[in-house]
């Protein structure tokens, strides 16, 4: 595997029972040799200390016999919220009340703490043969630790109201006065004093005399007011309000101009939010493009913790995607993956519990790459696993020695060329909000959480570029993605990147837009066959005029709930040649009754395209805002459709059928993503519900998973797959008679070949096999033989060029197919 940059054990003091110098090595020992496995991959090796809830920074006065208050509880140190009692009579949940982790926890002090981070050094530079970075870390919220600094002496800086009133401290927030010693403020704070100047001047005197190498600031602080929910300091869940964007993005600015002001030369990591590029901008003003831009010399976000507690994969790669479509220019490229192993504060270990041991949330964001600005697949160089024990303190073995396999085995199989799907991202024109012939602010958080819901659907979208590069490098390798579809919301009029995906269909390239079109320029409504109509909104009749997931039982309802404040205004949309013989109308909302008909999706192909056609979806989010709850709430799909579910659809329409069986309308659909490694297309899968039944079919046929067996049904392989579930397809079919069909590894058995695989069960089939980069006339095919095999029946193949490499095209076989690989 390509080697990575930096990988980070993240770990509270909870494993530190005793302060002893013997124990506390004895810990770092078992640290680091637990993680050998994986540690021997990197050429950088750092630790990030979860010591309290970053109150120890702010309450340190530069006095190193002074003691810490540390993150010693299980359960919410300093709950804000009266707990339910209809659901918790006793008052003994963990959000109710805090519980020592064990009976005598040992006291810290700063010079304790100290002496930790040295140990950490010096037995991680013996073990490793390189210098350890070691970080501290920053809370916003009330978790982990008791502050008297947030929620007794300074509550004015807690302007968030995440996990109750005041609880979260907010980034631009102003400091009252205060006549305590701090280390950065020795006669006191004075009134007024903003709070990025006062945390800069304590991180700064706090790495230096603890030796801290950076800092890790979590849940989202940096990063706007309400940083795990929908509402924020410009939508309060009925309306925006835009124009105080400039003033509130002005705000979070200032203090990362203040913080690095104080604190000029310490690296910063963040956490970010948990949700997107495009919602945190809607809905609290974060200006992530000039944080970026602003030299600030921190990574790009990582992939949100909170799919491992809801499910919702969904938005954490949407997330995920939309920071990383562009990288802080002092990044260099790199960004960060992130991995949810125990959690030391909530008595949970997500690996053993909530994944149930599974690694769908190792192979979901390791199979997303983002397109650079050289058109390369660039992945993560860096990792980080939170944390390496659990809230007892306990470090078991059985983590690393599950987890590392799964690590190793994605980070062999990473993207290296754009995937089937690519995501063409506005980072830029999204930020332009509120400038001269620049979007709305309702377009970045509808079409963000329109994508959310379109990955939970089922949709494989999982590479990534920004609409800057995608122009670019359309220009500069105009056949980069030619094995891809665009998926892009609908371009600015007159941009270049209008320009470039229009002349990217013209020229025979496939597509896939989505949003409104009501400031969507001529040209582009020409090639929709679109123009404008009154909008409609709220309870809509829908008629889908494409074919949908067979349920198991039930139906599809047959409205959708359009609402106009969440979707960016109304559906708006008709024919503009209702007539015309190469548009097919794929969906329709709306009614005689309703206000009329209009066009919810199409799809269409013209002659002078030659191979190239392109899907519109307008989309609807089938979810509503309900108050107390961070995110929306997807509407009952056995009332309303899944609108979302649209984008998978016309998918299909364009040769790639993906589709799922033996479910209800409302069970929850698996995630799939699939990506390109080494001339294979790989699979990656969570499945919520078992009992589905997974439906393939590519344009060169129906593919044949390695390691399982299938039967082909309208052209389609039919899968039954487990809870994760990670693939490597290199094998594409088509064949007419039924049959059980199995693609296996098998040995090799010979000096010469490195890999063999056996396809069984043909019967004059037709037949694409993707060998490995590079082996195309070197890979051996011979049909019906065996050991050692050397010779087999007469096969009718050819070498061919496809948009994903050279290809081996095999006719009319029947039996089974061995597929052999040399070593050179």
């Amino acid at each position: 595997m390509k080697p990575l940059k930096n990988v980070t054990l993240e770990m509270s003091l909870k494993p530190f029972k005793s302060m002893e110098p013997a124990y506390v090595e004895q810990i770092c020992r078992k640290l680091f040799r637990q993680w050998d496995g994986l540690l021997r991959h990197t050429s950088r090796v750092s630790v990030l200390l979860w010591t309290s809830d970053g109150s120890e920074i702010l309450d340190y006065r530069g006095r190193l016999e002074d003691e810490v208050e540390w993150a010693k509880y299980i359960g919410g140190a300093n709950p804000r919220t009266d707990w339910n009692r209809e659901t918790d009579p006793r008052g003994v949940g963990l959000h109710t009340r805090p519980y020592l982790y064990m009976e005598e926890p040992p006291v810290l002090t700063y010079r304790l703490l100290g002496n930790i981070v040295k140990t950490i050094k010096r037995v991680g530079a013996e073990y490793t043969g390189q210098p350890i970075r070691v970080g501290a870390t920053f809370d916003p919220g009330p978790e982990f630790a008791k502050s008297s600094f947030k929620y007794e002496r300074h509550e004015e800086i807690c302007m968030g109201n995440t996990m109750g009133n005041k609880s979260f401290v907010c980034c631009y927030s102003v400091l009252h006065a205060d006549s305590e010693v701090y280390a950065g403020f020795p006669e006191g704070i004075p009134e007024g004093t903003p709070f990025g100047t006062f945390f800069g001047r304590q991180c700064r005197a706090f790495a230096r005399d603890l030796e801290f190498d950076y800092v890790w600031l979590s849940n989202g602080f940096g990063f706007g007011t309400e940083t795990w929910g929908t509402t924020g300091a410009l939508f309060d869940g009925a309306a925006f309000n835009g124009s105080r964007m400039g003033e509130t993005t002005e705000r979070i600015l200032e203090f990362w101009r203040l913080f690095r002001l104080e604190c000029p030369e310490l690296p910063v990591e963040t956490r970010g939010t948990n949700l997107s590029a495009g919602i945190d901008l809607a809905t609290d003003g974060v200006p992530l493009k000039d944080i970026y831009e602003g030299g600030f010399q921190l990574l790009s976000p990582p992939n949100s913790p909170w799919a491992a507690l809801d499910g919702d994969f969904g938005l954490e790669l949407t997330g995920y995607m939309s920071r990383m479509a562009e990288l802080p220019a002092d990044a260099r490229g790199d960004f960060l993956y992130r991995f949810y192993v125990h959690d030391p504060w909530w008595m949970n270990s997500p690996w053993l519990d909530r994944y149930e041991g599974q690694p769908h949330d190792i192979y979901l964001p390791l199979s997303i790459s983002r397109i650079n600005g050289e058109g390369e697949a660039a992945h993560p160089s860096h990792l980080s696993l939170l944390t390496v024990d659990n809230s007892l303190g306990d470090m078991p073995d059985q983590c690393p020695n599950e987890i590392i396999p799964h690590l190793l085995k994605a980070y062999e199989r990473l993207p290296d060329a754009p995937a089937p799907l690519v995501w063409v991202y506005p980072f830029r024109e999204y930020h332009g909000i509120g400038q001269e012939g620049g979007m709305n602010i309702r377009r970045p958080f509808f079409e963000d959480w329109f994508i959310r819901g379109a990955i939970n659907q089922g949709l494989p979208l999982s590479s990534v570029v920004s609409t800057d590069h995608f122009a670019a490098t359309l220009e500069r390798k105009p056949g980069l993605y030619a094995g891809s579809i665009p998926v892009s919301p609908v371009p600015l009029a007159g941009s270049r990147w209008e320009e470039a995906l229009c002349g990217w269909i013209e020229s025979g390239g496939q597509a896939i837009l989505y949003g409104s079109v009501r400031e969507a320029s001529p040209r582009l409504l020409f090639l929709l066959n679109l123009s404008l109509a009154e909008p409609l909104e709220g309870e809509l009749d829908f008629r889908l005029h494409l074919k949908a997931d067979e349920p198991v039982c039930g139906s599809w309802p047959e409205q959708i709930c359009h609402r106009a404040v969440l979707c960016d205004g109304g559906i708006d949309t008709i024919l503009l040649d209702a007539h015309d013989p190469f548009t097919w109308l794929a969906a329709e909302a709306g009614s005689p009754e309703q206000g009329g008909s209009r066009t919810a999706a199409l799809v269409r192909r013209l002659p002078a395209w030659g191979s190239g056609g392109v899907a519109w979806v307008r989309g609807t989010v089938a979810s509503s805002f309900r108050k107390g709850s961070h995110l929306l709430v997807p509407d009952d799909p056995a009332r309303y459709f899944p609108a979302e579910a649209l984008m998978r659809h016309v998918l299909a329409e364009l040769g790639t059928a993906i589709s799922f069986r033996g479910l209800a309308p409302n069970a929850r659909r698996p995630v799939v993503m699939a990506h390109r490694s080494n001339g294979a297309l790989f699979f990656s899968c969570y499945v919520p519900d078992t009992t589905a039944e997974l439906s393939l079919r590519y344009p060169w046929g129906a593919p044949l998973l390695m390691g399982w067996e299938t039967r082909l049904e309208q052209g389609s392989s039919l899968y039954r797959l487990p809870r994760a579930w990670h693939g490597e397809c290199r094998v594409f079919i088509k064949q007419e008679k039924s049959a059980v069909l199995a693609c296996k590894e098998i040995c090799s058995t010979s000096y010469e070949m490195k890999r063999r695989f056996q396809v069984s069960g043909l019967i004059d089939a037709e037949l694409l096999i993707l060998p490995e980069t590079g082996y195309g006339h070197r890979t051996e095919l011979l049909l019906n033989s065996s050991h050692p095999f050397q010779v087999g029946d007469a096969l009718d193949w050819e070498l061919t060029e496809t948009p994903w490499g050279t290809a081996i095209a095999v006719h009319r076989a029947t039996g089974v197919l061995t597929v052999s690989t040399p070593f050179s």
